[in-house]
């Protein structure tokens, strides 16, 4: 198969200054409404892009865990490589992509920590083997194997039973947008893209060009 004769044309939908909500995050709740709606399977799952430690881009995928007080919400390890990376320069893009709805979402901003409490907080609502694998995975850092990592897990569950601590190496972070782009695809790759930007405490919206 030749990859570059794989297409698709997008004909589903359209998005016009005229129907876009005037807050990215009112657009942003209709649009990940749509997303549950049509049952997609991790609908939350989003692309956290960050500057590595050489100056070079470095992306995963993480799950978004809020919508809150204008920022986008998502639990890690700090002392992971995107942690790491996260401390030195705080700032990060998020980009959401829900194929079957030919939509994307693209969020820039500076990040913060969320608040001990609220990290707590969540940490205490995850499944258990969430909770002991978040205090037993030194997360990025090379393991001799597998069989390391089990005997971690099982050392956190002897220690701690089912109610293991939050570690402090475990929380949030908020990304506060500056920009938020919604992506529509669009037949003859006229796609629509309006851009969310921040001025002050308001937003302005434009169209960007496909």
């Amino acid at each position: 198969m030749n990859i570059a004769d794989l297409r698709q044309e997008y004909m589903r939908a359209g998005l016009a200054e005229a129907d876009a909500l005037p807050d990215p995050f009112a657009q942003f709740g209709r649009w990940f409404g749509d997303a549950l709606a049509a049952e997609l399977p991790l609908a939350n799952a989003m692309t956290l892009a960050t500057v590595a430690e050489s100056g070079a881009p470095d992306a995963r995928i993480v799950l978004l865990k809020g919508v809150e007080d204008g920022a986008f919400v998502f639990y890690t390890n700090y002392g992971s490589r995107k942690g790491r990376q996260l401390a030195a320069h705080p700032g990060a893009c998020l980009v959401f992509f829900w194929a079957p709805l030919e939509r994307q979402v693209r969020i820039e901003g500076r990040v913060e920590k969320v608040p001990a409490a609220a990290s707590d907080a969540y940490f205490e609502s995850r499944p258990l083997g969430a909770r002991l694998s978040a205090r037993a995975s030194a997360q990025s850092a090379v393991v001799p194997g597998r069989e390391a990592l089990e005997r971690a897990m099982a050392d956190e569950k002897a220690r701690h039973g089912d109610d293991p601590p939050r570690p402090a190496h475990w929380g949030g972070y908020r990304v506060l947008p500056s920009q938020v782009e919604f992506w529509q695809g669009r037949e003859n790759r006229l796609h629509d893209r309006l851009l969310y930007r921040r001025q002050a405490s308001a937003w302005t919206i434009e169209r960007l060009a496909p």
